[in-house]
């Protein structure tokens, strides 16, 4: 299956570390070779990098790796094919529009006997894949629920998508990454974890490349950083293991909701 990768902060952070172990496993130490992608966002817009090729040998994702692009919320994915070819309209993160915000989204896992129930009108897929259609219905179904305008409280907006992601768990493995630029939802159907950083900042080395950082180097006292991750991507960092149907709200790196 593939794998996902998300940041919460406070202050504009770069992922190149992280991106780093995620990107090996795109072909040197997992699986993941069908394409990958990448949303930084910075304000109300955001920056989007995708391609077909796998990561460890990708030059966009080399890119990402040398260059500190600065971001307080972050989503990126790298794909292992099973719903839908190989080509860059399937590769994760997928956007929409919803209330004058760019909403991303990402899945980790497959589905079985979905098209029925997600009978889609105002937002349509554009790839064929399961993960794709689902977050087009899932946009619908929050559209309904709520109107045309944004709430001033996105909370119960979140709450009503874990609600819809349970309904969508049912179908197969759905693990999930959402935003809208300022919160950042997980939700795990069997591997998904995350590992908030902040002061007294430490050393933490990957698993998946000999790469070490000294956080206490790269931040300030009073840096708040939560990076979420299908699997721990450090092996000297103590991880949180989330539970099947455990989802969890972050914004600029706290943790708002967890059930």
């Amino acid at each position: 299956m593939c794998e996902l990768l998300a940041m919460s902060a406070n202050v504009p952070t770069d992922i190149v570390f992280s991106f780093t172990g995620l990107a090996e496993r795109g072909g040197v130490t997992g699986p993941h070779v069908d394409g990958w992608g990448i949303t930084f966002y910075e304000g109300k817009g955001s920056r989007t990098f995708k391609d077909a090729c796998p990561s460890s040998q990708s030059h966009v994702a080399k890119l990402i790796k040398s260059y500190p692009i600065k971001s307080e919320v972050v989503v990126s994915h790298i794909r292992q094919a099973n719903r839908g070819c190989v080509s860059l309209e399937n590769t994760h993160p997928f956007t929409r529009e919803l209330w004058g915000r760019y909403w991303t989204y990402a899945h980790n896992g497959q589905l079985s006997d979905y098209q029925q129930k997600f009978a889609v009108s105002r937002y349509q897929p554009v790839g064929d894949t399961d993960s794709e259609l689902a977050f087009c219905w899932i946009l619908e179904r929050v559209v309904q629920q709520f109107g045309d305008r944004e709430p001033a409280d996105l909370k119960p907006v979140f709450s009503f998508v874990a609600q819809l992601a349970d309904e969508i768990r049912a179908l197969g493995v759905f693990n999930m990454i959402l935003s809208d630029g300022d919160h950042l939802m997980s939700y795990c159907s069997n591997n998904l974890c995350y590992i908030t950083r902040r002061a007294p900042f430490g050393k933490a080395k990957l698993i998946d490349t000999d790469v070490v950082i000294d956080f206490n180097k790269e931040t300030t006292p009073n840096d708040i950083v939560t990076v979420i991750a299908t699997r721990p991507l450090t092996d000297n960092e103590q991880w949180h293991i989330l539970s099947p149907g455990e989802w969890e709200l972050f914004c600029k790196g706290e943790r708002l909701i967890a059930v």
